[in-house]
């Protein structure tokens, strides 16, 4: 997935028009990393926030890189200070009246989905999220995690284990249709 290229740092109007077109993928992202929209909304509004501080320092080819580094960073904090409890339910009802008949199965499957990224380390979740979210490269996520490319590559490979090994994303997931897949040798894969 290619991204619009990052403005040039500098003005508060190129940090205007960078958060207004970032918004969206950051949120979604963000929603990702905590499990909650609106913790989601917190967490992007925070880290553009902080990032609006240092604005006119950031080098204008390692913006996009900045930001989501940042706002990886901003999450972890989050979750050392826990200091938000859930005292109601963790998720608002959703609407009586949808458009598609199967939006029950969809809200299932994402809330599924949820739980088990849940359930996945932070470091797990933030690979798992950047790679298959954001398709980032594992070079790109080694930058903004600052780690080593063999790190992200462990952390990739042991988060995939846990969610192919999750019992409710596993019988959540219907059976393939037809024959067995064979190679063209024939031999399983």
């Amino acid at each position: 997935m290619t991204h619009p290229p990052a403005p040039e740092a500098g003005t508060d109007a190129d940090f205007a028009d960078f958060a207004v077109a970032a918004w969206p993928r950051l949120v979604r992202t963000a929603r990702l990393l905590t499990g909650d929209f609106h913790e989601a909304e917190d967490l992007v509004q925070t880290t553009l926030a902080k990032v609006y501080g240092r604005w006119h320092k950031v080098p204008r080819a390692e913006i996009d890189l900045y930001v989501r580094r940042a706002l990886v960073n901003n999450n972890l904090s989050r979750l050392r200070r826990r200091r938000v409890a859930h005292l109601l339910v963790p998720v608002l009802p959703e609407p009586a009246r949808h458009r598609d008949a199967g939006h029950a199965a969809n809200v299932e499957e994402r809330t599924v989905l949820f739980e088990a990224l849940a359930d996945l380390s932070v470091r797990q979740r933030t690979v798992m999220v950047l790679r298959y979210w954001d398709d980032l490269t594992e070079q790109e996520i080694a930058d903004v995690l600052q780690c080593s490319l063999g790190t992200v590559k462990t952390h990739a490979r042991r988060g995939l284990a846990a969610l192919r090994a999750h019992p409710r994303l596993a019988s959540a997931a219907p059976p393939l249709p037809g024959p067995p897949l064979r190679t063209p040798y024939g031999a399983r894969p």
